[in-house]
């Protein structure tokens, strides 16, 4: 090169570069070529001359539009550049695919005196498909934008690339140390042999030396032109089998690798399953690759992220609803909990589409249960935070043996103390209903709070039940609303093997339709959850898959579904009322033992739950005999005729009531009649059940009793030796209850 040193004929530079060089003046006409533009036209150099001819004869520029030639010179003449790729014409009529750059040609006081044309041939793709190219980037960017649904999003970037790009596309992620096929798409709807392709989900192994491995291990994309030239090993015998039963012929192989983290690889290929012009990539099909490759590991990348929030946040939600059914008596219980898919919305991106839906089963006293379905507004972790409080809350209540209407009331306050302290805001709203089930008597008692009525299934027909109060959403009093009504209960029976449906507006509100024209009305989405039920078997698991299945579309909220059926066979129960008098012990623990024995009670466990029937019987002689009732209008008082004589006249006042006017005295003292006690023994599937009711108002409180005391060790025996022990108000006074098993093995 010294000898260059001074200068460098362009000449020289212009003949020998593979690269083809043409000189037009401002009318479009050739004033120079080089050589290789007519190798490029496979023309002889030495005896074709281009000089004087238009631009537009030499088929060198975009000929499909008219009036394009003259369009492209005028723009470059403007003082604007100009590329692109495209398929022109050799002078034997085959297609040249070529990539042209046309600058100005200014002279030296830089007036534009003329075009310069740089051209280039480029791969089939590279020119026939540059539009094609554009389109597939932009489809892959708005799929890979729109969704962070990894599985979905995968499987549609090979949808896109199949067989626009290639005929056979794979995308494989790394799950710790093994490499899982997570997507793969064929041309034509062509499968490969069972057991030689991996298949989605099944584990990949690709051996040292593949084009895949090389890819991953050198983290750049590999680009192999012609497959019958050059020798990959395939990762078994029967993947070479189905890759010579497609007829592959070229391959790309690009890594995908974000934030310095390599997640997994992605290859293209072409084969002999479609009819293509030229079978084959090239270097610039790679870059293609590589590009989208790129942009799939960033969403990749971010997918991953977003579902491991996603499954924290479920984790988390799913963490506060009950995970299985508790043992019940006379009760059939199913539930299901299904999460909306994630949710582009308006200014936020995507979100987690947990949610405030809840639902949950409790055991109460003496064998009845609770059951409560309800939707905290909006979404997130805040909504199911508050659910999970809120819940918490309920079962608290509940287990204390409020009425649903109290609780209600309870959870209303409850809910409007979570208001934002001082930034003016209001407290969330919930819909709620919460129903305690008899399964002895059959009733059903719940309070409503602004909730959609259950539907009840009885004799194969559907309906709603009959909601009289329905109550407000907790939490509406906190913003302002005054004059709202207050919970109130109600109280409904059961016929034999009845079912009832509770379910949140997720199942019904906003349902896509099949056709994607809208949504299904409320009414349209209730009349097919009402058809899916009158089909379904009569058992709450069936009742409740149907209900989930009811109404086709995506969910645009999340769904909770209870589903619970009373037994169609009466549990066995015994009953019976007696005065409170001290006597009657004997007789209520002689009743109790004949009711233990036919209900063939171990008798062990049959002793202890006497003992226990005793202290707890004893307890309300006590307090009945002594105590007036709850309604405390009816004293029924008399006074002892040994007080009989008035100082003034000895006259006999034994028959004076407080109605007579007449004052009474300190030497006066009132006697009150008996009152009744019931006892109330009940059998369940592993347990029996002792409740004990009074007229006495106090519930009885656990104590300590000292060596000195002659009382106060009933509750105590109570509390250490039954399963478990309570007491709950009554409209007439108070009921203390336990549970005995019915086999000694059960004991715990």
């Amino acid at each position: 090169m010294t000898r260059w040193n001074e200068s460098l004929p362009a000449e020289i530079v212009l003949s020998q570069a593979e690269i083809g060089v043409i000189v037009a003046d401002r009318a479009g006409n050739v004033v120079f070529s080089n050589d290789y533009v007519a190798k490029l036209l496979r023309l002889d150099g030495a005896t074709v001359s281009f000089t004087g001819k238009p631009l537009g004869e030499l088929g060198l520029l975009p000929e499909g539009e008219p009036g394009r030639v003259d369009q492209i010179t005028r723009q470059v003449l403007s003082g604007i550049s100009w590329e692109d790729s495209f398929a022109g014409h050799r002078s034997d009529g085959s297609l040249l695919f070529i990539r042209e750059v046309a600058v100005p040609l200014r002279d030296p006081s830089g007036e534009i005196d003329g075009i310069v044309l740089v051209i280039t041939e480029a791969g089939r793709r590279d020119s026939l498909r540059e539009p094609d190219r554009l389109r597939v980037l932009e489809r892959i960017g708005q799929r890979l934008a729109g969704s962070l649904e990894l599985d979905a999003t995968l499987r549609q970037v090979a949808q896109i690339l199949v067989p626009r790009f290639a005929d056979h596309c794979f995308i494989d992620l790394f799950s710790g140390e093994k490499l899982i096929r997570r997507a793969a798409a064929h041309a034509g709807g062509w499968e490969p042999p069972e057991g030689t392709w991996a298949r989605v989900g099944e584990a990949i192994h690709y051996p040292p030396g593949h084009f895949m491995q090389q890819a991953m291990s050198r983290l750049e994309t590999i680009v192999v032109p012609d497959l019958q030239a050059d020798f990959y090993p395939a990762p078994s015998e029967q993947s070479m089998s189905a890759a010579d039963q497609a007829g592959l012929t070229s391959v790309i192989a690009a890594p995908l690798y974000a934030r310095g983290e390599l997640l997994g690889g992605m290859s293209l290929a072409l084969s002999r399953l479609t009819d293509r012009p030229d079978p084959h990539y090239d270097l610039s099909d790679g870059d293609l690759i590589g590009a989208i490759a790129s942009r799939v590991a960033v969403a990749i990348d971010n997918a991953m992220l977003f579902e491991a929030e996603r499954r924290t946040a479920l984790a988390f939600q799913q963490s506060l609803l009950p995970d299985s059914v508790p043992e019940l008596d006379g009760l059939e219980v199913a539930f299901r909990y299904v999460p909306a898919k994630p949710l582009a919305t308006q200014g936020q991106g995507i979100q987690t589409q947990v949610g405030g839906d809840w639902y949950d089963i409790i055991p109460l006293a003496a064998g009845r249960v609770g059951l409560v379905i309800g939707d905290v507004e909006g979404r997130g972790a805040r909504a199911a935070a508050t659910m999970g409080q809120l819940r918490a809350a309920l079962r608290a209540y509940a287990q204390d043996e409020k009425s649903p209407a109290d609780i209600m009331r309870k959870l209303d306050e409850w809910v409007r103390s979570t208001a934002p302290v001082g930034a003016g805001g209001d407290p969330p709203t919930v819909s709620c209903i919460y129903l305690i089930y008899d399964a002895w008597s059959r009733e059903l008692t719940f309070a409503n709070a602004g909730h959609a009525a259950p539907l009840l299934a009885v004799d194969g027909v559907i309906r709603p039940l009959e909601v009289r109060h329905k109550g407000v959403l907790l939490g509406v009093r906190g913003r302002g609303i005054r004059g709202l009504p207050t919970y109130r209960e109600q109280t409904v029976t059961l016929a034999p093997g009845a079912a009832l449906v509770l379910y949140t507006d997720g199942l019904t509100d906003r349902r896509t339709r099949d056709d994607g024209d809208g949504h299904y009305s409320e009414a349209e989405a209730v009349a097919m959850l009402r058809d899916a039920l009158l089909a379904a078997a009569p058992s709450a698991d069936a009742l409740a898959v149907a209900a989930e299945n009811a109404v086709p579309g995506d969910i645009d909220d999340d769904m909770a579904i209870l589903v619970f059926r009373s037994s169609p066979d009466d549990l066995a129960s015994f009953q019976r009322s007696f005065p409170a008098e001290p006597i009657m012990v004997s007789e209520a623990r002689r009743l109790a033992t004949t009711t233990f024995a036919a209900w063939k009670m171990h008798p062990d466990q049959a002793d202890l739950a006497l003992l226990l029937v005793s202290e707890v019987v004893t307890n309300a002689v006590l307090h009945a005999s002594v105590t007036p009732s709850p309604a405390g209008r009816r004293f029924d008082l008399e006074l002892e005729s040994s007080l009989a004589d008035v100082a003034s006249g000895g006259a006999n006042v034994g028959a004076l009531t407080p109605a007579s006017g007449l004052a009474l005295g300190a030497h006066f003292a009132p006697v009150y009649r008996p009152r009744e006690f019931t006892m109330r023994l009940r059998r369940g599937a592993a347990s029996v059940w002792v409740e004990v009711f009074d007229p006495d108002l106090r519930l009885p409180r656990l104590r300590t009793a000292r060596a000195t005391d002659e009382g106060g060790r009933g509750l105590y025996l109570v509390e250490q030796l039954a399963t478990r022990w309570g007491s709950r108000p009554t409209a007439d006074g108070k009921a203390v209850w336990f549970e005995i098993p019915l086999d000694a093995k059960n004991n715990s």
